[in-house]
């Protein structure tokens, strides 16, 4: 039975609605994202940048890269503030911090920028 058409009008401006929103930070236009208002930008040793986005009044961030993002959970941490998903582990300090992944460290020496969108 074919779908009706207000329905299906609907179904696909709620599609492109949300599809909309998931991508809201990334550019248009250009070779770099558009961060949201709220990320923390740090910058690091070999000209790199790490873009943190805390979410839950900081139970967990969302480590933003170009092409994916994915989401840490606060773990306890000796000192400073440590965020996991068990291979890759966010370690932050006042205006510092430095991501691992699988024992490697990717992001080193990172301090707190200015919160500009870009």
């Amino acid at each position: 039975m074919p779908i009706p058409t207000p329905i299906r009008a609907t179904a696909a401006a709620a599609l492109l609605a949300f599809a909309a929103g998931c991508s809201s930070w990334w550019s248009s236009g250009g070779d770099r994202p558009r961060w949201p208002a709220d990320a923390t930008i740090y910058r690091c040793d070999a000209d790199k940048e790490l873009v943190v986005q805390y979410l839950e009044g900081g139970k967990s961030a969302m480590v933003m890269y170009p092409e994916r993002d994915f989401r840490l959970d606060q773990v306890s941490a000796a000192s400073g503030v440590r965020y996991s998903n068990g291979r890759t582990t966010l370690h932050t300090k006042g205006p510092e911090a430095f991501l691992e992944e699988g024992g490697q460290t990717l992001f080193a020496n990172c301090k707190r920028a200015d919160n500009t969108t870009r």
